[in-house]
């Protein structure tokens, strides 16, 4: 019996262009509505039928992981990396300071640190989860206030989110004033922290109820 299986075809060029192109609408689609834009939004703002974009995806939030699964990797990758830079403090908050300008500018970033986009809560999991190593060595080097959780950190970005949405885009960099305001209660000094942390994933939780 022969064992011979035909080569997969190769995709047509204009296959392949208007995948991209998809791609790129969609990028800058959520980036300005979050994920309750549609399948049509998308489509219209790539100049191409709804029935082409569904011929490469089924659905928007399959579009939107080959968005963001990229989005949401880039960032984990470079919380470790932080790892490597000598004042952990500083990267620490360099690190957060990502995040809130990544948020700033695009809603579908914001509403994935929200925990808002329910299709794919792994995505918020992970650049929650990015904060614990980083948080970790601070805290270890001295930088942070021994009684202080990373939970507490994850409330802080997602205090900060939330603030940059309630303002309705008037003044998105408004974040800036109240971030040195909340790290300052990280710094050690002080009177003890009044309560005990959140469980790891109440921050998200007490948003997505």
């Amino acid at each position: 019996m022969s064992s011979y299986h035909p080569l997969p075809r190769p995709q047509r060029k204009d296959a392949v262009r208007n995948r991209a192109a998809l791609i790129q609408a969609a990028r800058e689609v959520f980036a300005l509505r979050g994920f309750e834009a549609s399948m049509d939004d998308i489509a219209d703002h790539a100049r191409l039928g709804v029935g082409t974009a569904y011929r490469h995806f089924p659905n928007k939030y399959v579009l939107a992981d080959a968005v963001f699964d990229d989005v949401v990797s880039a960032f984990v990758a470079g919380a470790r990396e932080s790892l490597t830079e000598p004042d952990a403090w500083d990267a620490l908050v360099r690190l957060i300071e990502r995040v809130l300008e990544a948020q700033t500018d695009n809603r579908a970033i914001r509403e994935i640190v929200l925990g808002r986009r329910q299709d794919s809560p792994e995505q918020h999991r992970a650049m929650i989860a990015a904060f614990a190593d980083p948080f970790a060595r601070a805290r270890a080097a001295g930088d942070v206030r021994a009684d202080a959780d990373v939970s507490d950190l994850s409330a802080i970005v997602i205090m900060l989110c939330t603030v940059a949405e309630a303002n309705g885009g008037r003044s998105p960099y408004v974040w800036r004033r109240y971030l040195p305001m909340l790290l300052q209660g990280l710094r050690p000094g002080g009177a003890p922290m009044p309560a005990p942390p959140m469980a790891s994933n109440q921050p998200s939780a007490m948003l997505s109820a």
